[in-house]
């Protein structure tokens, strides 16, 4: 039993198309030299296809507050784990390693 009309279907073509210039703007942009902004303009291109997918074809718009928020608490929780983890990658200090034994080519 649905809990709400569907969607019309220009809503689908709409986000089709959408993502679909999002696609060729992703292409082109690959092919671009963008230096160190290629990574984060190709992940934000990314996340808003990710989230039109997700509003739309997976009905998180038209779902219940509940489901909104499971939605909202997951990717709090994953932003707090990636944020502790790249803080620990970006504070660690290489050179108090001890150096890396020879390897003897006695046989």
């Amino acid at each position: 039993m649905s809990l709400h009309p569907p969607a019309p279907a220009w809503t689908y073509w709409a986000n089709f198309l959408t993502l679909c210039v999002l696609t060729v703007v992703t292409w082109f942009t690959a092919c671009q030299d963008l230096g160190v902004m290629s990574t984060p303009i190709a992940l934000g291109i990314a996340v808003i296809k990710a989230a039109l997918v997700a509003l739309f074809f997976m009905h998180v718009w038209e779902s219940t507050p509940l489901t909104k928020l499971v939605i909202f608490a997951s990717l709090f929780i994953l932003t707090v784990l990636l944020t502790f983890l790249f803080t620990d990658y970006m504070t660690r200090n290489y050179d108090v390693l001890p150096p890396v034994p020879a390897v003897s080519s006695r046989v």
